[in-house]
């Protein structure tokens, strides 16, 4: 069984940050692209930003150019969100999700996603 536990929302004031984690845990063989979602009340779920194995970032959205990052220790089988600069439209139930082989299936990667973890930006 392989499992993604997100951590680090809350609540926080227009301009802060916050930081938010997700470690994968179980029997995993490897560990391909993790990736951060978003689903606010009303909104359909949406890829905020994501990361390969080596570490290059591939995509980060628009909306959160230049305020969040993506870092990921690959030690630690661990991927963070770093948010700064935040703003009451960031607001949102944040998912993360990773490509995964796990040690009895490592010919094909299968999705994980995470519980979800609230961020209300909010004064």
């Amino acid at each position: 069984q392989v499992q993604l536990v997100e951590s680090g929302g809350g609540l926080v004031q227009p301009g802060g940050s916050l930081r938010l984690s997700c470690a994968a845990s179980g029997s995993i063989f490897s560990i391909g692209v993790m990736g951060w979602y978003r689903q606010a009340p009303g909104k359909e779920r949406e890829l905020v930003a994501g990361i390969t194995d080596s570490g290059t970032t591939n995509y980060v959205d628009s909306s959160v150019k230049g305020r969040f990052t993506i870092p990921r220790d690959n030690a630690k089988n661990t991927v963070y969100l770093q948010m700064n600069s935040l703003k009451p439209e960031d607001t949102a139930v944040y998912y993360c999700k990773a490509l995964i082989k796990t040690a009895t299936n490592y010919y094909s990667a299968s999705a994980y996603w995470g519980q979800g973890t609230q961020v209300t930006v909010s004064s």
